[in-house]
């Protein structure tokens, strides 16, 4: 059975920093991409970043690029988004979902429709 289990957040004060990780379990094709999604109260679920296994290929919203990292440990098939200078906007749940697929995502990342599998969602809050 397929598991994507997300973990790490919290509330931080604007400028901090979070380290998201989404540990996927289940399966063993070594091909997929795993995408953030994030959703505030009010508002559309948004995509915020992704990572191929099949090229390592690494795509970024426009409101995070420059202050969010995405990077995996294929040892652990952990998925991790490092979350810097943290703004008061970037308040949401985040989710992770794996899209069982072998594609490049330098381009972009797939729709939220394309995800086969999605976590329970981690609650990120930026206050001070």
């Amino acid at each position: 059975q397929v598991q994507v289990v997300e973990s790490g957040g919290g509330l931080v004060q604007p400028g901090g920093s979070l380290r998201l990780s989404c540990a996927a379990s289940g399966f063993t094709l070594d091909y997929y991409v795993i995408g953030w999604f994030r959703q505030a109260p009010g508002k559309e679920r948004e995509g915020v970043s992704c990572i191929s296994s099949s090229d390592g290929s690494t795509y970024y919203s426009d409101s995070v690029k420059g202050r969010f990292t995405i990077s995996r440990d294929n040892a652990k098939n952990t998925v991790y988004l490092q979350m810097n200078s943290l703004k008061p906007e970037d308040t949401a749940v985040y989710y992770c979902a794996t899209d069982i697929i072998r594609r490049t995502v330098t381009y972009g990342c797939p729709r939220a429709s394309e995800y086969d599998y999605w976590g329970q969602g981690t609650q990120v809050t930026v206050s001070s």
